[in-house]
């Protein structure tokens, strides 16, 4: 078996046994796989063996590699997973089925404009910045709920979930707990949390999908 193939099965099943153990609905979470850096030609066994939701990270990268995917595959869903740049909202809403940085007013009205524009509106997640990092792309915990309700009221977007990235040192726990939080008091339903280090932890959390890259594609 291909290595890719069998590490998506391994990923899988512990996804499965995670939702199990926190007393959800089997095929409650949604695997993003996350295969930024690598080919088309890296991804492929993946989607051959039935995965069909992934996660890039930059515009130009994926448009390089989605497009002849995509038309092979129409079923594949793609979902942007890192920070958006306001002068490649195009290209973003003509590739991508999700988007999950949304983190700025500036963003959120060129994303209102563009897909007007276009007629096709990706499905959106704010990015929320839980541990505060000034590296990070993200809105402050404090002024999330706030920016949904503006997203919603003022440019008109429709706001699917709420995404973060926890710190790399020390216990996400916290973090999920608050995206969870903040996600009731803004009306969201979906979370888009944990990755290859830590997603059993965020299905226990309440995690809708989880973005796991490593685990699958192996270190980069």
């Amino acid at each position: 078996m291909d290595p890719i193939v069998a590490r998506l099965a391994e990923v899988k099943s512990r996804i499965a046994a995670a939702e199990r153990e926190a007393e959800r609905a089997a095929g409650d979470v949604t695997l993003v796989a996350v295969s930024k850096t690598f080919s088309a030609d890296e991804v492929r066994p993946a989607v051959q063996a039935g995965q069909r939701v992934f996660g890039e990270n930059r515009v130009q990268e994926a448009q390089g590699k989605w497009p002849a995917l995509k038309a092979e595959f129409p079923d594949i869903e793609l979902r942007l997973i890192g920070p958006l740049q306001s002068n490649k909202t195009r290209e973003a809403v003509a590739l991508f089925d999700v988007i999950e940085t949304v983190d700025r007013d500036k963003l959120a009205a060129e994303l209102s404009r563009e897909t007007a524009r276009q007629g096709h509106s990706p499905r959106l997640y704010v990015q929320v910045n839980t541990g505060l990092e000034p590296q990070k792309a993200g809105i402050a915990p404090r002024e999330a709920a706030a920016f949904v309700a503006r997203c919603r009221a003022v440019h008109g977007l429709s706001i699917e979930g709420l995404m973060c990235i926890p710190p790399a040192e020390g216990n996400p726990g916290p973090h999920f707990a608050l995206l969870a939080g903040i996600a009731r008091e803004a009306g969201v339903e979906r979370l888009s949390m944990g990755m290859s280090g830590d997603y059993e932890l965020a299905i226990a959390f309440g995690a809708s999908s989880v973005r796991v890259g490593s685990a699958i594609f192996g270190h980069r």
